[in-house]
């Protein structure tokens, strides 16, 4: 008895709302972490570009395209990987479209979003693997906040547990398992992905410096990462998944996610031995405003007339031959 009232005052309570009215509108706290890990994402990304050279809050021209084919991709993804919720029996396929019932996954949102950043480097001339490396800390930044979306929806959990750091769920619950009786505890695998991308942001920002990763390999670092963890949290996740060949298909795309990474850090180590020279591809620099260049400056562009110079040297000539 004296165990099971350590364990029930130890866990952590799930939030009693998931969302707020402010007038005739609903906010859905799961879109405003979301959000949140977007501007954090921008900030963070932005202050790296500048301090390699690039232009301030380009990162936002970038995003104008980056981010809402996230959100598609995010979309899209998480249909595919759960079709028989939106065109098995009985459901409503247009539903597929109802992104503000739920239902976006990230590696949808990676692949929408690298889409979209690779047009808006095009668009601002950035290189695609500079922005990359750039946005690679400020990305875990942004998951590690935007799974606090999960705790507040009571959604994503794990497979009950009796640690001292359980995650209690409102009962009854869409999403609770059956079978399971009330007071079941689940592991808080939003807290320990929460934990794991936090840290990967430390470990991104030292090893970015300590080994000068660029090219790309910052982001394949990245997708090593945080793919190692997700097969773990995946794994032990308690929400309805397709499988394929036994396993869940997100836990084969963390696979791939992390061969993706090893290529990525392997074939551009080899392919690039220097820096690059620059976060813009070549033509495409920008200078700041006030920088000194002879086309936009007199400072220091002699405009006296020519033929009064040459005028004045001939008339000095003549008066020292006479």
């Amino acid at each position: 008895m004296m165990n099971a009232a350590l364990t029930v005052v130890a866990s952590i309570p799930s939030p009693p709302v998931s969302s707020f009215q402010i007038g005739p509108f609903t906010l859905h706290i799961y879109a405003l972490c979301i959000i949140t890990g977007i501007i954090a994402a921008a900030l963070l990304t932005n202050r790296r570009l500048t301090r390699r050279g690039a232009e301030p809050w380009v990162v936002l021209d970038i995003c104008l395209l980056a981010v809402p084919l996230a959100i598609v991709g995010a979309r899209i993804y998480h249909v595919l990987t759960h079709w028989g919720f939106y065109f098995g029996e009985g459901a409503n396929p247009w539903s597929a479209f109802f992104i503000w019932e739920g239902g976006i996954a990230i590696y949808g949102a990676l692949i929408g979003g690298a889409i979209g950043a690779w047009l808006g480097c095009r668009w601002t001339g950035i290189r695609f693997t500079a922005f990359a490396d750039a946005l690679a800390p400020g990305l875990l930044l942004a998951q590690a906040i935007g799974r606090f979306g999960n705790w507040f929806n009571q959604e994503l959990f794990g497979l009950p547990t009796d640690v001292p750091w359980g995650l209690e769920i409102d009962y009854p619950n869409s999403a609770w398992p059956v079978g399971l009786p009330e007071g079941t505890l689940f592991h808080p695998t939003f807290l320990y992905e929460v934990i794991w991308n936090v840290f990967g942001v430390a470990v991104l920002l030292w090893a970015g410096r300590r080994f000068l990763l660029q090219w790309g390999r910052l982001f394949g670092l990245y997708l090593i990462w945080y793919s190692a963890g997700r097969i773990v949290w995946e794994s032990i996740r308690l929400d309805p998944s397709d499988i394929i060949l036994g396993i869940r298909t997100n836990v084969w795309a963390a696979i791939i996610g992390v061969v993706l990474g090893l290529v990525i850090l392997i074939v551009q180590k080899k392919r690039h031995t220097g820096l690059e020279p620059s976060p813009y591809v070549p033509g495409r620099e920008w200078k700041p405003e006030g920088a000194v260049q002879s086309q936009n400056t007199n400072d220091f562009v002699d405009l006296s007339d020519p033929s009064e110079e040459v005028t004045a040297g001939t008339a000095t000539s003549t008066v020292a031959t006479k």
